[in-house]
Order: structure tokens, then C-alpha cells, then sequence
């Protein structure tokens, strides 16, 4: 089982940030969580991918991914770890527009139409960047099953997913951080 704690205790000390920001979502928020000092650090990669192994391990997807530059170092993290234990699993990448040379394609990676997939996410605020994601990856024919993230902000992100009839799993909220 997953000892969520060191994973935690990194976020608090890494990516949490209080002052005045403006969300992806155009929320204002007085605390802010930059994943990517979590997820482009070698402890909190691997943390991160055996917490959503962790989660995964009861229904293994064909596919992880999600929408790109966010999703990207969790699903490298997720294969890495894997492959290391032998585990048979891909990932894409979900584009926020498309090349405008090359295929054009919203989704990359080696991925086949009607193979299940897991959405990974850094952090959930309102689901808008994972909705689009789950949107152009049932375009190219890909099965989504749920969603994973690294923290639930708690603002509506779960309910949106649930009203489109997906799962968010987490392996934190804010509320662990100290912050409700």
C-alpha cells in the first residue's frame, strides 16, 4: 500500500504557494500549487508513480496520458516505474493545439482505437483541462475509464467529472495539505 505522507510533505514544501494567483481555470486563489517542482524532481516522480500505480493496479489501463505540458512528466514518471516492474502499459500525449505540420494529431503516442485509458493530471481545479483531454482521446477512439490527479483543489472538479460519468481518484486534496 501507498504511504501517501513523504508525498505530501514534498507538495507542502515544494509546490505550495500562498499569495494572489489566477488559476488556469481564471479562478483567483490565494495559494497556489506548482506541480512541476514535484513531478521534474527525480523523489517526488517516483513517489508520484507509485502512488498512481498504486491506484491503478486495481484496473490496469492500455493507455496513461493527459493533456500536455502537465500530464506529461506524470506519465513518463508512470512508465518508467512500469517498465521497471514489468508491467505492460503506453502513454500519449494530449496536445492543447494541434501541429500545424506532420500528421496534425491532437494525441500522440503508441496507442491503438479502442484501447482503455487513465487521464493523469497534476492538479484539479474545476476538470476543464482533463475534460478537453477526455474529449479530443474519445475523438481518436481511446476507452477513458477515469481520472487520476495529484491533488483535488476541492472547487468543483470532481462533481464536473462525475456529471460526464467519470471517476477522479487523488492522491491528495488540499485538505491534506492543511488548507480547507
Amino acid at each position: 500500500m501507498f504511504d501517501r505522507q513523504p508525498l505530501i510533505d514534498l507538495v507542502r514544501q515544494q509546490a505550495l504557494q500562498f499569495g494572489t494567483f489566477t488559476l488556469a481555470s481564471g479562478k483567483q486563489a490565494s495559494f497556489y500549487l506548482d506541480c512541476r517542482k514535484v513531478t521534474l524532481d527525480a523523489r517526488g516522480a517516483k513517489l508520484i508513480a507509485a502512488g498512481m500505480l498504486d491506484l491503478l493496479a486495481t484496473k490496469m489501463p492500455d493507455v496513461v496520458g493527459g493533456m500536455a505540458i502537465g500530464a506529461d512528466p506524470i506519465t513518463g514518471a508512470i512508465l518508467a516505474l512500469a517498465g521497471e516492474r514489468e508491467i505492460p502499459l503506453h502513454g500519449i500525449i494530449v496536445r492543447k493545439e494541434s501541429k500545424a505540420h506532420g500528421t496534425g494529431k491532437f494525441v500522440e503516442g503508441p496507442y491503438r482505437e479502442g484501447d482503455s485509458l487513465v487521464i493523469v493530471e497534476d492538479v484539479v481545479t474545476t476538470g476543464g483541462s482533463s475534460l478537453l483531454a477526455i474529449e479530443r482521446c474519445e475523438a481518436v477512439g481511446l476507452k477513458v475509464e477515469r481520472v487520476l490527479a495529484i491533488v483535488d483543489r476541492l472547487e468543483g472538479g470532481r462533481e464536473a467529472f462525475e456529471n460526464r460519468g467519470y471517476q477522479l481518484e487523488t492522491l491528495m486534496t488540499v485538505e491534506d495539505l492543511g488548507i480547507s
